[in-house]
């Protein structure tokens, strides 16, 4: 099959959760026999045209200078040099800024799009915003000859709101067992001696309620905060808790052993996304081998099942942090850890996907 994967800032992965599945997905189409495409922004840092035998088709991105309006063009970039490379299938890894150019999709290849999150739910847009992000998800959902849910939320979501069955495929992670505690040492952490949370800096993420949580608690164990900081709502958090020295705002950190090891050797991770499907972030903590303290949605509760803990508030943050240990809870860890070895990992992720695109052209 000819294939193509749009929606991404571009592989190999230098962003987020779907340009880490585009970085896996399209490797492993390649190493399949399959003619693979994957659309990057023009200043992406990889400039190459081929990655692990995927091709890569650069296309202008004004992100850069115009902030978010630059995606749309971006997107009808992509979508606009697809017309003329005769694809059999084209994947759309979301939809926020693609669904409006719909009708200029090529109309030989099939479209199978995943659904993402529901992210007119985020609470960083406003309501107008929100309103158009629903209009898209129904464009996308019309637009369409298939659809994916990365949670079986998302399935349902779906099939309630639109009448529409989808396909559900978690997201996937790679189990991490060999650790490094020398890398903590740039962290200017120690083993089991430290807390963590990774994630955007975003209200919906819950990170000031964790923060919170952490401030009432007067506990001293450093507390890091992964996540790019350099903006209006990260400038928030760090000037409301500047007078607490264990919570150190370090960044955002994309080298994959650190983020393990990290996970791996901290003692409490805060997963306080509560907005959308299968997380990335929430199934490489699992596969860290990382205690869990997840806020408490049916997204979460769905992929960790009795197998973390859960907050709610600020108070639930500060009882967890004083009471919880990691050694305590070895049986949780090791529940999770298996769950990304027989449920969530890419291997049998990729093996979905290819088996849905495999149906699909069989079917059409």
């Amino acid at each position: 099959m000819k294939i193509a994967i749009l929606g991404t800032r571009g592989v190999p992965n230098y962003y987020g959760g779907f340009e880490q599945f585009a970085e896996f997905f399209s490797v492993y189409l390649a190493q399949k026999g399959h003619e693979v495409f994957v659309y990057n922004s023009h200043n992406h840092p990889y400039q190459e045209k081929t990655f692990q035998g995927v091709n890569i088709l650069h296309q202008y991105d004004p992100e850069f200078k115009i902030g978010t309006a630059g995606q749309f063009i971006y997107d009808l970039n992509c979508i606009l040099d697809s017309r003329k490379r005769n694809f059999d299938i084209i994947l759309q890894l979301g939809y926020t800024s693609s669904s409006v150019w719909h009708f200029l999709l090529p109309k030989k290849p099939l479209i199978i799009t995943n659904m993402d999150g529901l992210e007119w739910k985020r609470t960083k847009y406003s309501k107008p915003v929100q309103k158009v992000l629903l209009f898209a998800e129904k464009l996308a959902v019309k637009s369409s000859d298939y659809l994916i849910a990365d949670s079986l939320g998302i399935k349902k979501y779906l099939l309630e709101k639109y009448a529409k069955d989808s396909t559900y495929i978690a997201y996937g992670a790679h189990v991490f067992e060999n650790p490094d505690e020398q890398i903590l040492a740039a962290y200017e952490v120690e083993k089991h001696n430290f807390n963590m949370i990774l994630a955007r800096l975003e209200p919906e993420n819950n990170i000031e309620t964790i923060l919170d949580g952490i401030a009432l608690s007067d506990d001293t164990t450093p507390m890091l905060v992964i996540g790019n900081h350099q903006t209006k709502f990260g400038n928030y958090l760090k000037e409301k808790f500047q007078s607490y020295p264990n919570i150190r705002f370090i960044g955002a950190v994309y080298n994959l052993e650190h983020l393990n090891n990290l996970r791996w050797y901290s003692n409490l991770y805060f997963h306080g996304h509560s907005v959308g499907g299968t997380n990335p972030s929430l199934l490489e903590a699992m596969a860290s081998k990382a205690l869990i303290i997840a806020h408490d949605n049916d997204f979460n509760k769905a992929i960790l099942k009795e197998n973390a803990y859960y907050f709610s508030n600020s108070e639930d943050v500060k009882k967890l942090t004083l009471q919880t240990k990691k050694n305590d809870n070895l049986h949780l860890i090791q529940n999770n850890f298996a769950a990304i070895a027989s449920e969530f990992n890419w291997d049998k992720i990729n093996g979905e996907y290819l088996q849905l695109f495999q149906s699909s052209i069989s079917e059409n």
